[in-house]
């Protein structure tokens, strides 16, 4: 029986993925596996017994990725689940500030009490006039699930879209269509289009990537969409270019000191993936991969360990082993097992950054005498049977 943990509210249509071999348990202490979204797990102590993480949505900012790595404990998030919902919010980010639709709405509340509202309003709607995105040029930042899913959208409603990233996936660009003109040279999207969408995950190099350089190469009047992290942006410079009025709005989904209140800047609390389809697409994601680890030792999305796969065990035993990328590794492994005369019918081994995991079905179930020898292996993490 394994048991999984949830630190969020996860979707009951996720958790009805596990099987009856699967028991929720209010003690993470007891879990195998735990299921979180934005949870802050950074100051957690992980327990021995926790095998995997399953973050319901992309950002994993909120897990300890290198004392999981560390600990043999593999992370998996579940990119594109919640694409369509973030897909659909910056569209709407792009309509409410390209329109002056909030405006307009905080004018009709204050105005209610009026009694020929409707007259007035047809005074007063130029104030509020605004601009249509069609015949617009949209630069995109990043063509992963939600990158692209926005770049077909956009091309709908009649805008000329620029796309870039150098680390395209080629799925990503089968998807794309084929009027997005990609671009190689981060400036061009800069200086030519009206309105930039941001899509790359947070890491050292994309860290603060929007800064009052990048924003002195932009087109003056631009509208900047942020629905990726708030750390892309150097919000300081931007708010500085929004009262000046170089940068026309600023969209972004996450409220913090800096925006919430900038002028010409429209802050949403992190609505991006809140839709009931996205959380329940989320859960039933991070469920499948969960399962396919624990019952499989398969890795699939996972952000601290490579891609593994193997399908279904159909030998005697699968010992999963998660290790530090050094030399002889392997070696060290089938010597183990052939001291033991434990034949090795089919193995991987994949690695990723300075972690690496592998998979050996053997013909004879692994008894503890030998898992305690792999283990004392230097550079073993973590030894598991997996069958």
């Amino acid at each position: 029986m394994y048991k999984y943990h949830c630190l969020n509210p996860i979707s009951p249509v996720g958790l009805e993925k596990f099987s009856s071999e699967y028991q929720e348990t209010d003690n993470i202490q007891e879990a195998d596996v735990v299921l979180v979204r934005s949870a802050d797990m950074k100051s957690m102590d992980l327990p021995e017994n926790l095998k995997a993480i399953g973050r319901a949505g992309a950002g994993v900012n909120n897990i300890p990725l290198g004392k999981c790595s560390d600990e043999g404990i593999v992370v998996f998030n579940t990119p594109g689940a919640n694409a369509n919902g973030v897909k659909e919010l910056v569209i709407a980010g792009m309509l409410l500030a390209s329109r002056d639709i909030v405006g307009g709405i905080e004018w009709v509340e204050s105005e209610q009490n009026v009694e020929d509202i409707g007259k007035l309003a047809e005074k007063k709607k130029k104030q509020f006039a605004g601009r249509e995105i069609s015949g617009k040029k949209l630069g995109i930042i990043g063509l992963g699930a939600i990158g692209v899913l926005v770049a077909n959208a956009a091309t709908h409603l009649g805008m000329e879209v620029y796309g870039y990233d150098p680390y395209i996936s080629v799925e990503a660009a089968w998807n794309l269509s084929r009027t997005i003109k990609h671009i190689n040279d981060l400036s061009i999207i800069y200086k030519e289009c009206d309105y930039i969408t941001i899509h790359v995950p947070l890491t050292d190099e994309t860290r603060g990537m929007i800064n009052a350089e990048a924003i002195s190469q932009m087109k003056e009047d631009v509208v900047l969409l942020n629905f990726a992290r708030d750390l892309l942006v150097d919000e300081k410079a931007l708010v500085e270019a929004l009262e000046n009025g170089r940068v026309r709005k600023y969209v972004t989904d996450f409220a913090n000191p800096v925006v919430a209140g900038a002028k010409n800047t429209l802050v949403t609390p992190h609505l991006g993936a809140s839709t009931e389809e996205a959380e329940d697409n989320c859960a039933k994601m991070a469920v499948k991969e969960l399962r396919n680890f624990l019952e499989n030792g398969n890795i699939k999305n996972s952000v601290n360990y490579p891609n593994c796969d193997m399908g279904t065990c159909v030998t005697a035993g699968r010992i999963a082993i998660n290790h530090r990328n050094t030399v002889n590794m392997i070696s060290s492994f089938s010597k183990v097992l052939g001291d033991a005369g434990i034949n090795i019918s089919d193995m991987t081994n994949k690695s990723k950054g300075n972690y690496a995991y592998t998979l050996l079905d053997v013909q004879t179930r692994p008894y503890q005498e030998v898992i305690e020898k792999l283990e004392k292996i230097d550079g073993v993490l973590r030894v598991r049977i997996v069958k």
